[in-house]
């Protein structure tokens, strides 16, 4: 495995995680200290390179937050879905395949002690969620960017961990299925609207909120 070195100086070491009869590709980063862990689940058509993803994932590093960035689909599904656009919706997969991947870094020396939080974006909200409900003594966190929890509807009264919602202001469709569905979670869940952001928190400034939020939410439930 060859090991990539940040300029901060974490470490980037492929793993290769297995999940049934499939072998993903993930990109963890542990830093020195890490408080808490942080595994991402990635929206329709991305991947572990998804740039928002990893951008949000440098950031909580320097926070001092352990992440893993995986690949929920194989090559071969991903060039599959690329046609049929199948797989990116179907979330009952996609939670499993993040079960999966939470059972075996909690497998891990380096991580098996660390509080862990996930980290949805678009669908992928909807797939951790549902795996948060499923295994609620693992999961102490939730944060959802632009995320589609109504996917994730008939699981979200079993959720336990706190949840952050954060969407944007101008992404008003999905700023009103996370209006509807937040009653539906802990109490300790709230939503959090970035002004001016469309779907993808492109505008300038707007990802850096979003992973100052995250960085302050996991802050203050992974101890």
């Amino acid at each position: 495995m060859t090991e990539r070195m940040y300029d901060q100086g974490y470490r980037e070491v492929p793993v290769r995680i297995q999940v049934d009869r499939l072998t993903l590709a993930g990109s963890p980063v542990r830093p020195s200290e890490a408080r808490g862990l942080v595994l991402f689940a990635h929206g329709s058509g991305s991947s572990r390179f998804s740039p928002r993803n990893r951008f949000v994932a440098g950031q909580l590093n320097q926070a001092g937050f352990a992440t893993l960035l995986f690949d929920l689909l194989s090559a071969d599904e991903e060039a599959r879905d690329a046609i049929t656009r199948h797989l990116r919706f179907d979330i009952p997969l996609l939670s499993h395949r993040l079960l999966h991947a939470t059972e075996q870094v909690r497998a891990w020396p380096e991580t098996s002690a660390l509080p862990l939080g996930y980290f949805g974006a678009s669908t992928g909200a909807a797939a951790a969620l549902i795996a948060a409900a499923e295994r609620p003594e693992l999961v102490a966190a939730v944060v959802s960017r632009g995320g589609r929890p109504d996917l994730a509807a008939s699981h979200l009264k079993a959720v336990r961990a706190p949840t952050l919602l954060i969407v944007g202001g101008a992404d008003r469709e999905v700023l009103a299925l996370n209006q509807a569905v937040l009653p539906a979670l802990p109490p300790q869940s709230s939503l959090a609207i970035v002004p001016g952001a469309t779907h993808l928190f492109e505008e300038p400034g707007a990802l850096e909120e979003v992973a100052r939020l995250a960085a302050d939410w996991f802050a203050r439930w992974l101890r």
